[in-house]
């Protein structure tokens, strides 16, 4: 007979020893603090804390004043600007959901989000008005006589990069201007935090590759915790100034746009991001920190000389996160005077949820060997209670060799609710009482993780397993490649074999690419076994997604139309 449990009391949570985790509060406090501390600055506009929170107010008023609270969903389509930044806290303080939508989708794909998500607000920038626009025309085509348009909410921005005309237009349609949106509210809005942590403060889709995007709902607990662990595991400074190279609509910007309020830290946006950018904003605006994927590393490190500003005035402070960095990128950032920080996560996880913890003993290693250390991912965030890597078949966990490969599972506060409205992909996600990445890794010695590769990227040949993550780290030491991305391509002897797609730092002509290739190929057999070797190298730009990610899905629809390799002399 199983003894029942007791805690050595029987006191209560009561209402002044228990509130709800949400990371809103930050907000309230960095405007007590720092009032007229800088919070967010774009272009020639800037704001205090104070008067971000002010704002912040108005909008969760305005938007309560139209019946969006508890329950509802607002769409963001926006790039890095302060309106975006704003939604992350005047959203959720109505009680409502920030949906933050990827401005690179298309129209269908930003329509199937709209629906699903039943968006009753839309803001959108002014050079997306259009987009929004063609997204709820095919929307009311699908739904026909039940079509509630959504309230339209257009977003001014001056800079010179936009176009008045967009305004114009959107303003024409009806839009309401986002700063006359906002005077509707009310600054000293009494906004409430949610009665159960529980509850959803986010909405974002994963990259549909093969299917519908799937709707990840984070949770106000899970935000705080992860914007917590941020400054935790970062060692960010009260009052950094943090450059938005990230897309906010990137999983919340990684929980940094909640994160900068818990340090009163200054929001240095960028609407479009470029190396001379980067570099500009480093040395005019004071930028101690940023987040980006790896390719924009890649990015900043073969910028040329005119975009660059070297020797940079202060350590700079990186997290990479988004997709395996190569050892040479880190390498190469470290020359530069960037101090990287590699991280790994995914939405399913509140952005970055383990990192590759820096430990003194490496201070002394030789720069590559500390590369290739800093280029795995790590150990669980501080906020991440289970991390693990398990044979797929029988889920105990694979030993700590470095070299037995199998699935990265979460467990814990900072893994999603779940999937909005898609219980089959649910089960599958939550399969046996852990999260499920769908990413292959081997567990060192040391307890740190390396990632080899997504499972559906191996490629098998002659029966063999190849890491194309392995392959494309060595295509980096090349000295001509300034981004690869390796795929399966089918081979007639060995079922397939990797085709290497890579932009080179200054193009060949075409009469000399098959020269260059050759040249590749040898630079690959001196390096790894000789069955890893790409047996085709396909050059051009790379397809990516607005956060930098190689959509490998096209690389491989593209390798299959290639047909099979010829016959290999191996």
């Amino acid at each position: 007979m199983a003894v029942q449990e007791r805690d050595i009391d029987d006191l209560p949570k009561n209402e002044a020893n228990y509130t709800a985790l949400t990371p809103l509060w930050f907000l309230k406090r960095a405007a007590l603090v720092h009032p007229h501390r800088r919070s967010v600055v774009h272009g020639s506009i800037q704001y205090t804390w104070q008067q971000t929170y002010r704002r912040c107010c108005r909008l969760a008023s305005a938007l309560s004043k139209h019946s969006v609270g508890f329950g509802s969903t607002v769409a963001v389509i926006a790039p890095n600007i302060p309106a975006m930044f704003e939604a992350h806290f005047g959203v959720p303080m109505s009680g409502a959901v920030i949906n933050a939508v990827n401005i690179r989708l298309n129209a269908p794909t930003i329509g199937f989000l709209l629906e699903h998500s039943s968006s009753a607000v839309i803001m959108v920038d002014q050079e997306y008005f259009k987009l929004a626009e063609e997204a709820l025309s095919i929307l009311k085509d699908k739904i026909q006589t039940n079509f509630k348009s959504p309230l339209l909410i257009v977003i001014k921005d001056e800079s010179s990069e936009c176009n008045p005309r967009n305004l114009q237009y959107a303003l024409g349609k009806g839009a309401v201007e986002y700063e006359e949106f906002l005077e509707s509210g009310d600054p000293e809005f009494v906004w409430k935090p949610p009665q159960d942590e529980w509850h959803s403060i986010a909405l974002g889709y994963t990259s549909g590759t093969t299917s519908s995007p799937k709707g990840v709902v984070l949770h106000h607990r899970g935000a705080y915790l992860t914007a917590s662990s941020n400054v935790l595991v970062w060692g960010i400074p009260e009052g950094a100034v943090y450059l938005w190279t990230l897309p906010m609509f990137h999983c919340n910007g990684w929980c940094f746009t909640w994160t900068l309020a818990a340090i009163c830290g200054t929001n240095i946006c960028l609407r479009q991001v470029t190396a001379k950018g980067v570099y500009l904003a480093i040395a005019n605006l004071g930028v101690t920190h940023f987040c980006a994927a790896p390719v924009v590393l890649n990015t900043i490190v073969n910028a040329p000389p005119k975009d660059t500003i070297l020797p940079l005035p202060r350590l700079v402070h990186v997290m990479t996160a988004g997709a395996a960095p190569p050892p040479s990128v880190l390498f190469k950032m470290s020359q530069n005077g960037f101090r990287v920080t590699h991280t790994y996560g995914l939405s399913e996880t509140y952005g970055p949820s383990t990192i590759c913890a820096w430990k003194p003993e490496w201070d002394n290693l030789p720069p590559e060997t500390q590369a290739k250390l800093n280029a795995r991912q790590g150990v669980p965030y501080t906020a991440l209670e289970h991390l693990d890597v398990v044979d797929t078949q029988t889920m105990k966990p694979v030993p700590s060799n470095g070299t037995t490969v199998g699935e990265i599972v979460f467990r814990g506060n900072i893994v999603m609710k779940g999937y909005l409205k898609n219980p089959k992909a649910n089960s599958e996600a939550f399969a046996n009482g852990w999260f499920h990445s769908g990413d292959l890794a081997v567990k060192h010695p040391d307890g740190y993780i390396e990632i080899k590769d997504r499972s559906k990227d191996i490629i098998i040949s002659g029966g063999e397993n190849i890491s194309s993550v392995e392959v494309e780290n060595t295509l980096y030491q090349h000295p001509l490649i300034a981004e690869a991305s390796v795929v399966a391509r089918p081979d007639s002897r060995w079922g397939e074999t990797p085709c290497a797609f890579v932009t080179l730092k200054n193009p060949v002509e075409k009469s000399d690419e098959s020269k260059t290739a050759e040249d590749i190929m040898k630079f690959c057999r001196e390096k790894m076994p000789a069955y890893w070797v790409p047996k085709s190298v396909v050059f051009g730009p790379l397809p990516k997604t607005a956060t930098g990610k190689v959509q490998k899905h096209l690389l491989r629809a593209k390798a299959k139309e290639m047909g099979p390799a010829k016959i290999s002399k191996l």
